[in-house]
């Protein structure tokens, strides 16, 4: 049984940690006070982790999870927003810049990648842990498409994962809805692949990706081609088009309700505006 006390800090970015132990490498969200929400540092720390660990070749297999009590919370919108010139969030931008290539870098990584998702996985943390190869969840996590919740869209390739994943009829329940999916259910759907104990998730996680570690990576690498060509094949051109439409939601008046009933924490009142 591998314990986190088994690796070893190979780097230390400011909002991500990357362990190492052999041939496995963690990379380990580290914004927990926040829920490791996504802010801008976080975006360009993940994608180096990412960028690391598959030019490295001595790494045959990855895992990514999160420090504290969530996997990810999804964006940090107490964090503020770039903005174009208009003056509205500029999410076009900071998507197709920072968060497409790390979607993009996960799955096109010539080595398996295990999302292993302690607590929340909501909005691009929900995209990330579904782009990876497979998914494993505590008993207590629960997925969240919420950006609906805030008049937004799905994001971050959470239009092609989830209903790969779920098909097409519960993929609109979740974007359209914006309801928690517990782990039982995720399971239940296809949207994971293993659920476990909260106290057993670690260490079964790390057994998963010593096993994967040990395993045949050219395999791996060529099955996980064969699956990319047959459902993702699009995916670029689907990560564009979510980023337009997202950059169209941003200048709504539904967005600007959203964000701020959710700093005030309160019931958003949406117009259709």
């Amino acid at each position: 049984m591998i314990a986190m006390s088994d690796y070893e800090l190979a780097h230390e970015y400011e909002t991500v940690n990357l362990y190492r132990r052999g041939a496995a490498a963690k990379i380990e969200l580290n914004r927990p006070g926040n829920l490791n929400a996504w802010d801008r540092q976080l975006g360009l720390d993940l994608l180096a982790a990412v960028t690391a660990v598959s030019a490295d070749p001595a790494v045959r297999a990855v895992a990514i999870t999160g420090a504290g009590r969530a996997f990810s919370s999804g964006a940090d919108l107490r964090a503020g927003f770039e903005l174009t010139p208009a003056g509205h969030p500029d999410v076009q931008r900071v998507l197709t810049e920072r968060y497409h290539p790390i979607i993009t870098g996960i799955r096109e990584m010539p080595k398996p990648v295990v999302a292993a998702v302690n607590g929340a996985a909501v909005g691009i943390g929900l995209s990330l842990a579904l782009a990876c190869d497979l998914v494993v969840a505590a008993e207590s996590a629960y997925f969240l498409l919420a950006f609906v919740n805030i008049g937004l869209v799905p994001d971050g390739g959470s239009s092609v994962f989830v209903p790969a994943r779920v098909g097409f009829a519960r993929a609109t329940e979740m974007a359209m809805l914006g309801e928690r999916i517990g782990a039982a259910q995720a399971l239940d759907w296809g949207m994971v692949n293993r659920v476990w104990p909260d106290d057993e998730l670690t260490a079964r996680a790390d057994e998963l990706l010593a096993r994967l570690a040990d395993g045949p990576t050219r395999s791996y690498a060529g099955a996980k081609r064969q699956l990319n060509s047959w459902l993702y094949e699009r995916m670029d051109s689907q990560l564009e088009l979510e980023a337009q439409i997202q950059q169209e939601m941003a200048g709504s008046a539904d967005f600007a309700e959203g964000v701020t009933a959710f700093t005030g924490k309160r019931a958003a009142r949406f117009t259709g505006a």
